[in-house]
C-alpha cells in the first residue's frame, strides 16, 4: 500500500502590531500536529527563497489583520506581487484558506476573508472552508466555545483594542489550530486522490 508524503503547508501573513502573528501561529501548530511541514512567511518581508517555498506548497493560508474593512496595506502589496505567479498558473490547483483579526467582534473581517477567497480564485486554487458550525450562539454556549464568532469561510479572531497580542482571545485561537488542522487534512485527501489517478 502506498503512502502520500506529508502535506507542505505555507501561511502567509501580515501582523501589523503582533496580533495577527499569534494566530499565524496557531494556525501553524493545528497544522504541525496534523503532520504538516508548515512554513510560516511574513508578507512585508518575503525574499525569493519564501516565494519558492510557497511555489513548492500543497496549501497557501493567507493571514492578515482587518484594517478600514480590508486587509492590510502590506498584504495587499504581497497580492499584488502575486501576478507574477498568476502568469504562470504557479499556483493552480493549490488550497487555499484565510484568517484575520480585529479589535470589533465582526470587525469587517467577513470582507478580508472574502478578498483572500478573490485572490486563491483569481490564481486557481480551491479554498478550504473552516468546517466549524457557529458556536456562543445558545444559552448554553459559551466565550470559549471554537467558531465563537460565528465565520465560516475561515477562522476569525479578536481581540481588545487595548490589549496586545496576549489578549487575543483563547477561543479564537483554538479555533486557528482547527483550520490549520483542516487544512492539512484536506491536503492529504487531495494528494491521495492525485496519487490515485496517476496509479
Amino acid at each position: 500500500m502506498s503512502t502520500t508524503p506529508n502535506p507542505v503547508v505555507a501561511i502567509a501573513y501580515h501582523s501589523g502590531y503582533g496580533h495577527t502573528a499569534v494566530v499565524a501561529e496557531a494556525v501553524r501548530d493545528g497544522a504541525h500536529d496534523a503532520g504538516a511541514t508548515v512554513h510560516l512567511i511574513k508578507v512585508d518581508e518575503i525574499d525569493d527563497a519564501q516565494w519558492a517555498l510557497l511555489d513548492a506548497s500543497d496549501a497557501i493560508i493567507f493571514g492578515s489583520p482587518t484594517y478600514m474593512g480590508t486587509a492590510s496595506g502590506a498584504f495587499h502589496v504581497f497580492a499584488e506581487a502575486t501576478s507574477k505567479r498568476w502568469f504562470t498558473d504557479a499556483w493552480q490547483d493549490k488550497l487555499a484558506a484565510g484568517f484575520s483579526n480585529s479589535g470589533s467582534k465582526s470587525g469587517d473581517k467577513l470582507h478580508t476573508l472574502q478578498y483572500f477567497q478573490t485572490l486563491a480564485a483569481q490564481h486557481g486554487m480551491s479554498w478550504v472552508n473552516l468546517g466549524l458550525k457557529p458556536g456562543w450562539n445558545s444559552t448554553t454556549g459559551s466565550e470559549n466555545d471554537l467558531n465563537r464568532l460565528g465565520f465560516f469561510s475561515g477562522a476569525a479572531a479578536q481581540t481588545n483594542s487595548d490589549e496586545g497580542p496576549e489578549g487575543v482571545h483563547k477561543a479564537d485561537l483554538a479555533t486557528a489550530e482547527h483550520l490549520g488542522r483542516r487544512v492539512t487534512e484536506q491536503a492529504r485527501v487531495f494528494a491521495a486522490g492525485r496519487a490515485a489517478l496517476a496509479a
